[in-house]
């Protein structure tokens, strides 16, 4: 084995040197000519060779030709492109900057994130929406929300009523691997899951992966959401912010050193608990009391970018957002003093320091060091003080729960472009995890003794690996390929350690008439674990290891699709798939995420299985864009110890998905946008049979028979909530000022007040012949306007 080490070497060095023979590479940067910012999806595309390319991450591309002539064409969605001749006889350094288009007619609204047109990508079941895009459609509470806008497309399903968590192709939240410069964000939501974390004026591109997922990504089973920040203006302090009916923004760039070091900071917060203070007090007050009580969540976005010479880059990069609830409220009687604290938060805290390097014209690489931390608390406190036998006596309790994840990683990636008919990727990463199942601090005080105590789970550490190499293959003028392969490994601290070696595979055969049939196959494995309760709104979920006992998700997934444009303007993609899911995981009947017991004592595992099929029509350029999407979609899952083992629907199994979204720009002044959303209703679990009890209450002559009724439970997921159906609407106007420009934006959520289910419950009715239980169903979002003044300058 040992021999054939160097055999392998020397065959892979030779594949390689024969790839690149008697080639010359053109290669550089492609960036935006007005702030200095890279492009990432530019297209690169030589008419002479009929070969092209596309620039990663951070606007680098390379193209390895024949010695010839070549006519070079880079373009970019919403730029001017703009074409070389250049006669190849040398390696090539061309830097190249696009302008913005200025015409309505030209600007892409909705395009892939490659840059290539949807019959010519190998990578299907992608999506991605311009941020330029998702700032025109309509807001709720007039905030605008990237992951509502993905909600939008076929294969991504909400939560429920004004959620904005993501449920792709029958998956949970956990399985999608949300990334916002490279680092994993584990808790998506602000506001119990109504907003998301990213505030879209710091964001330059969004990516969404639904299937047939590339080599280099691994860790999640359902999608990869992929976010990269803006890097700040090279050439020129800019900023903007808004002010809106819950939150408002600022945001300022700039350079620091022209041309070579720029920044951009933004922060975001809401101001619901300083309007309401006042009124809080007052109430409090009038009850012969203090206090104050509250809520608000924050963002702040940071980083910096420099180029130390045209082959040298740094970037930092850094976020941090929580939300806070808080209530404190003070009685006094006499000389009794009684004190009550409430409170819960959470949020998430990133870090990641990127080094680009181009390494002679064909190799580019990136190395990335990260820090992930993610964090839930409550507590409660009570005291009570009071004047015993001229002492001052202080009695109470208080309790503290905290529980979270926190993730330091390394990474390193290449890409390397031996010619035109290969683009390969490879690369490896490392990740320290550390898993904080759950900690309560406990404490009591009273006259005789005082009592603390630490309960809870205990703290894990483990380590989790991975290696990837993958390439696009080009095999004549029909036929494109990317395959590879991913490997990982998760290694607990007792020495278990488990691997998995996942194969990846894609390809688009362009038949006659430029329409494109593609197919992908991919394995996924998971050993981050994630354990929610379907019946809490609160952000309660735990992220825990893979353990000897609960074992490591599984999936594979294959796809079956067509593409085509129309006109250069209309895009129509078909995709049909079938996803199988091993190794779920979910609570045990009756279990709880508050418990003192070991956490896999409270878990089961089971299976999972989506299947189904997406459309998509789009028309991307012109003054009217949008698109019409639809999701056929089935979703089950089996535990052996729920619903007698038997499979069920799954929570958010939702049959039908129709979204209808429309924008007009009548000028460069005024534009129009509205969308209508239609959904099965999701599955939830309704009683066989009503029985009804009673227990005494009270003390004494004071006692009394309390009545209760219990649900008898037959079947999990038996019922469908009501269709969930509403239609949104929004107008923007903008006016050129001398030095700044400002916006009014209007429009309304759910404008036809549509009563959508929020959660549906039973309780007892009276009626001529007495008592009856009845189903009735909560609503809380009718019809919603909104204002928003935005700027720049």
């Amino acid at each position: 084995m040992k021999k054939s080490v160097p055999v392998l070497l020397l065959l892979l060095v030779g594949y390689i040197s024969n790839l690149s023979a008697q080639k010359f590479t053109i290669s550089g940067y492609i960036s935006d000519a007005e702030t200095g910012e890279m492009l990432i999806g530019a297209n690169a595309y030589d008419f002479q060779t009929k070969g092209g390319t596309v620039s990663n991450t951070y606007g680098f591309y390379a193209m390895t030709l024949a010695p010839d002539s070549v006519y070079l064409s880079i373009s970019y969605v919403g730029y001017q492109p703009k074409t070389f001749a250049l006669n190849l006889t040398k390696d090539i350094i061309l830097d190249i900057q696009l302008s913005p288009s200025i015409s309505l007619e030209t600007v892409e609204v909705v395009a892939s994130a490659t840059g290539e047109s949807i019959e010519e990508q190998t990578q299907m079941s992608t999506v991605s929406i311009p941020i330029l895009q998702i700032k025109k459609l309509p807001a709720f509470f007039g905030e605008t929300d990237i992951l509502k806008a993905l909600q939008l497309l076929p294969g991504v399903q909400s939560g429920g009523e004004g959620q904005s968590g993501l449920y792709v192709r029958g998956g949970s939240p956990d399985q999608n691997l949300i990334l916002l410069d490279g680092v994993p964000v584990y808790n998506a939501s602000h506001l119990f899951g109504f907003f998301s974390v990213f505030n879209a004026d710091a964001i330059r591109d969004v990516n969404l992966i639904k299937g047939g997922f590339p080599a280099r990504y691994g860790g999640r089973l359902s999608s990869v959401l992929d976010i990269n920040m803006k890097e700040g203006n090279m050439k020129e302090f800019k900023g903007s912010g808004s002010i809106g009916v819950i939150a408002s923004k600022l945001t300022l760039e700039g350079p620091i050193i022209k041309d070579k070091t720029a920044f951009i900071v933004s922060a975001r917060r809401t101001y619901i608990d300083i309007l309401a203070r006042p009124i809080i007090k007052a109430g409090f007050n009038s009850n012969g009391g203090s206090g104050v009580a509250g809520y608000y969540f924050y963002d702040m976005n940071a980083k910096v970018n420099h180029k130390f010479s045209e082959k040298d880059r740094l970037y930092l990069s850094f976020y941090s957002g929580r939300d806070k609830f808080y209530l404190q409220s003070e009685d006094k009687f006499q000389q009794d003093t009684y004190l009550q604290e409430v409170g819960f938060g959470w949020g998430n805290l990133t870090g990641a320091m990127r080094y680009n390097r181009v390494w002679g014209k064909r190799l580019f690489s990136n190395t990335t060091l990260t820090y992930s931390k993610y964090n839930f608390n409550t507590n409660a406190k009570e005291e009570d003080t009071y004047q015993s036998q001229g002492e001052t006596i202080t009695d109470g309790f208080s309790v503290n729960y905290d529980s979270g994840i926190r993730d330091i990683a390394a990474k390193i990636d290449f890409d390397f472009v031996p010619n035109q008919n290969h683009f390969i990727r490879y690369g490896g990463s490392f990740i320290n995890h550390r898993f904080d199942p759950g900690t309560f601090d406990v404490s009591f005080k009273d006259v005789d003794e005082d009592f603390n105590a630490l309960f809870g789970q205990e703290v894990v550490d483990a380590n989790e690996f991975a290696f990837y190499a993958e390439d696009d293959v080009e095999i004549g003028a029909r036929l494109k390929i990317n395959g590879g392969l991913h490997f990982s490994g998760f290694a607990l601290q007792n020495g278990k350690t488990f691997t998995s070696l996942q194969p990846r595979i894609g390809l688009r055969y362009l038949m006659p008439g430029q329409t494109a049939i593609k197919a992908s196959f991919a394995t996924m494995q998971q050993y981050v674990q994630f354990l929610t309760n379907e019946n809490l709104s609160l952000p309660t979920d735990l992220w825990l290891p893979t353990t000897d006992r609960v074992l490591p998700q599984t999936s594979w997934q294959v796809a079956l699709g067509v593409a085509k444009t129309f006109r250069d303007q209309y895009e129509i993609s078909i995709e049909t798939y079938y996803k199988k899911m091993d190794n779920v995981i979910s609570y045990s009947e009756g279990a709880s995420f508050i418990s003192f017991n070991d956490w896999q004592d409270n878990v089961t595992q089971g299976e999972g299985e989506a299947y189904g099929a997406e459309f998509l029509i789009r028309k991307t350029q012109g003054k009217f864009t949008g698109w019409i999407g639809y999701t056929l979609n089935w979703t089950w899952r089996r535990f052996d110890e729920i619903n007698f083992g038997e499979k069920y629907p799954y929570k958010y199994d939702r049959r039908h998905d129709i979204s209808v979204v429309g924008i007009y720009d009548f000028n460069d002044h005024i534009n129009v946008s509205a969308t209508w959303v239609f959904g099965s209703g999701n599955a939830y679990t309704l009683g066989e049979a009503v029985y009804s009890g009673y227990f005494p209450t009270g003390v004494g002559e004071n006692s009394y028979l309390s009545g209760f009724f219990t649900q008898y439970f037959q079947e999990r997921n038996n019922e469908r909530a009501p269709a969930y159906h509403r239609f949104d609407i929004g107008v923007n106007f903008t006016k050129q000022k001398r030095w700044w420009k400002r916006t009014w934006a209007f429009g309304a959520y759910n404008l036809y007040n549509r009563n959508n289910p929020f959660f549906l419950y039973l309780d007892t009715v009276s009626s001529g012949n007495g008592q009856r239980t009845a189903l009735k169903q909560v609503s809380i979002f009718p019809v919603i306007p909104y204002v928003n003044w935005s700027f720049e300058f």
